[in-house]
C-alpha cells in the first residue's frame, strides 16, 4: 500500500498523493461518517459560529459542522487538492459550506475571524507543522478551539500504511503538546483509541 505523505513533503507531493485517490475516497472509507460527527460534537461549535474545515478533502465533516452552527453560522472548507474539492461538490457537500482551493499554511482569511477549526488527517500532511498550526492560530480568536482528528488511532493508521508506530510521530502526545504550545495552542484533551484519534486544543491569548 502506498505511504501517506510525511513531514517535509511539499504541496505538490500532497496533491500527487490525493489526486488519484479523490474519486473513490469516500467509498474506501464508507463507515467514517459517525466518527466525524462525534468529533465535531466534541469540538463543540455553537449556533452562529464561524468554523473552518482545514484540509477538508471530500467534505465529510461539513454536514456536521453546518448542523452545529446552524443557518446563521459560517462554514468554510479549504483543501490543497482540486480533485478532492471536485469530489466534495459531486457529493453535494458544497451545499453545507463555502469551498476554496487554498493552502492551510497561507489561508486567505483575516486574523481572529474564526471560532473553531476542524482538521482531519491534516497534521501529517503539513510541510512545516509548526508554522501550519501557527497559521491556524492566526485565524482563530483567542479562546477558540481546534480539533485534530482521524477516524482511526495512530496504531491502526500506521498499520494501514505499512509502517511501524514510532515515538517521533507528530501525533504522539509528547510530540504534539509542545508543537501546539509553540504555535499558540493549549492541548486540552487527547484521545488515541483504536476507533479514533482526537486532540482538542484551545487558542491561547497572545
Amino acid at each position: 500500500m502506498p505511504h501517506e505523505p510525511s513531514r517535509g513533503n511539499s504541496a505538490a507531493d500532497v496533491r500527487d498523493f490525493f489526486t488519484p485517490r479523490a474519486a473513490d475516497w469516500d467509498s474506501r472509507f464508507p463507515d467514517d461518517g459517525p466518527a466525524y460527527a462525534a468529533a465535531v460534537a466534541d469540538l463543540g461549535p455553537r449556533p452562529g459560529d464561524a468554523v473552518l474545515d482545514a484540509g477538508c478533502g471530500t467534505g465529510r465533516a461539513l454536514p456536521a459542522l453546518r448542523a452545529a452552527v446552524g443557518p446563521e453560522g459560517t462554514v468554510l472548507g479549504v483543501d490543497l487538492t482540486p480533485a478532492m474539492l471536485d469530489a466534495a461538490v459531486r457529493e453535494g457537500r458544497d451545499g453545507f459550506a463555502g469551498l476554496a482551493l487554498a493552502d492551510v499554511a497561507r489561508l486567505p482569511l483575516r486574523d481572529d475571524c474564526l471560532d473553531a477549526v476542524f482538521a482531519a488527517g491534516l497534521i501529517s500532511h503539513l510541510t512545516e507543522p509548526g508554522p501550519g498550526l501557527r497559521e491556524l492560530a492566526r485565524v482563530v480568536r483567542p479562546g477558540g478551539r481546534l480539533a485534530l482528528f482521524h477516524p482511526v488511532g495512530r496504531a491502526a493508521l500506521a498499520a494501514r500504511h505499512g509502517r511501524p508506530l514510532t515515538p517521533d510521530d507528530l501525533r504522539a502526545e509528547p510530540q504534539l503538546r509542545p508543537l501546539l504550545a509553540g504555535a499558540g495552542w493549549r492541548l486540552e484533551s487527547y484521545a488515541d483509541e483504536d476507533a479514533r484519534f482526537l486532540a482538542l486544543a484551545v487558542r491561547e491569548v497572545d
